[in-house]
């Protein structure tokens, strides 16, 4: 009897800290439920197959990139050899991702030709006007002035003849981005190659510049790459050489070195990035360096966004599903089974809470295939307490006392439940070892819903069974059993 009051405080124990984690650790809710965007990346190989290994490295970079965007509940999977699906669950606007997301981010350090000055102020100057263009047709794009943007589109044919270009897109604001990575590429090309790249590179932040709104990078070199800074620093101290930082071969800062650091260039490994950005810009910026450069080039095949309120509609129809569906099988098994099919509802409520609760620890996002799940182990956990039951109504007709019958029907059903819920958990582990992402969501949580239902239908049915019959009144055999069974 002491040990039986022991299972039920233990139970009463596991429903409060159930219910705490439920209300300080919510649930985490997938692509499907909270609404979001879904990017399929494809890796781009000029020759031969893309290897395990490239996806793999891939792979990681993206997952450093991603955490660094601060999307909380994202989701990166493989699929086939060369493709990855990321889930940005709560981010409606894919581009901000795609921009941070699709670029290779190799960054470099190059000093610039001798010679080349006169045609790298020429090429600044067109940058220069490029940005103007470029801030002031966004400003415009609010009231869309036709004669401005006619305006904006002359000055731009102007830059284009001065820089023998030829514009491969139609649309106005595609023309002036095209234009400035055009002359960030040609600068590029003025500067030569040193041994500083990303690779050195061990942290990235960004501030606000004192002097104006704009926003700088700031670098952290590995004592390797801070001793190469500070002797590519020294080698152009001084003199009319610049150095350019360049990612993805676009040159996007020029920098001279004072002639201060002409004896020992610029030391303790630190540097910083000054090109006019905006907050956004500077910390997209931070967010490639800090995940470092992808071993491929990738493109972002196809994007879809899921609303916020079709998340919160399929929301409550999972809702609708399970609790209807719970409140049927209530009814059913009260109809049926009597007490113990009011045993059995309390055992169903001790183990959404139970389920949910793991959930949230553990933590699961969940998604509409993974409520399905969730659905199903229900009905698996309801399954086992009709197994025992019909056990313990046997040996109630049998003339077995009702204590001698409820110990015996739970022991003789006993194997069959644990033989039917392990090879289900085989299934799930197997699901969920090969299965693709909404298949692993399915496997994980109706795995989990298995392991629970084995606990709540062998020990929670038992002890609350044993609990109620400690009352008189509820020891009667005709709340157990129907009339025409004692014939």
């Amino acid at each position: 009897m002491k040990r039986r009051q022991g299972w039920l405080f233990f139970i009463i124990f596991l429903l409060t800290l159930a219910i705490y984690l439920l209300i300080n650790y919510p649930l985490q809710l997938g692509l499907d439920l909270k609404g979001g965007s879904q990017l399929t990346l494809q890796l781009i190989k000029e020759e031969g197959k893309v290897s395990k290994d490239e996806l793999e490295s891939v792979k990681a970079v993206l997952d450093k990139r991603v955490n660094n965007l601060g999307v909380s509940e994202s989701n990166l999977q493989t699929l086939g050899r060369d493709q990855l699906i990321l889930e940005l669950p709560g981010e409606q606007n894919p581009l901000v991702a795609s921009r941070v997301l699709g670029k290779t981010a190799l960054l470099e350090f190059r000093i610039q030709k001798i010679g080349t000055t006169k045609e790298l102020k020429r090429l600044q100057l067109q940058r220069f006007k490029i940005n103007d263009l470029i801030e002031e047709y966004s400003l415009l794009e609010q009231n869309k002035i036709i004669d401005d943007f006619n305006n904006i589109n002359s000055l731009l044919n102007d830059i284009q003849l001065t820089l023998n270009y030829s514009f491969k897109s139609q649309d106005l604001f595609s023309k002036l981005i095209e234009t400035k990575l055009f002359i960030n590429n040609e600068i590029a090309n003025l500067f030569i190659k040193t041994e500083l790249s990303g690779k050195d590179l061990i942290n990235a932040g960004r501030r606000q510049e004192q002097t104006n709104n704009n926003w700088e990078v700031l670098l952290t070199f590995s004592n390797d790459g801070g001793e190469k800074f500070a002797d590519i620093t020294k080698s152009i101290a001084g003199s009319e050489q610049l150095l350019a930082i360049i990612l993805d071969g676009e040159s996007i800062s020029e920098a001279s070195v004072g002639g201060q650091f002409s004896n020992t260039g610029i030391t303790g490994g630190l540097a910083t990035i000054s090109g006019n950005f905006s907050a956004e810009e500077a910390r997209e910026l931070e967010v490639q360096l800090k995940g470092g450069s992808l071993p491929l080039p990738i493109e972002i095949v196809e994007t879809n966004t899921i609303g916020a309120l079709l998340g919160s509609k399929n929301i409550i129809k999972s809702l609708y599903a399970a609790i209807s569906g719970l409140i049927v099988v209530g009814i059913f098994m009260i109809l049926n089974y009597r007490i113990l099919g009011f045993v059995s509802v309390i055992s169903l409520i001790l183990y959404g809470f139970f389920n949910l609760a793991l959930y949230s620890l553990i933590p699961v996002t969940l998604t509409l295939p993974g409520i399905s799940g969730l659905i199903l182990s229900i009905g698996m956990a309801v399954d086992a307490n009709i197994l025992i039951f019909e056990r313990i109504r046997e040996e109630l007709k049998t003339g077995n006392t009702l204590i001698r019958s409820i110990d015996s029907g739970f022991q003789r059903a006993n194997s069959s439940i644990i033989d039917g819920h392990i090879t289900t958990f085989v299934s799930c582990f197997v699901l969920f070892l090969l299965g693709t992402n909404f298949v692993k969501g399915f496997a994980a949580t109706l795995g989990i819903g298995v392991a629970i239902s084995l606990f709540t239908s062998l020990n929670c049915s038992k002890t609350i069974l044993k609990f109620l019959t400690t009352y008189p009144f509820l020891r009667e055999r005709n709340l157990y059993l129907k009339k025409e069974s004692f014939l």
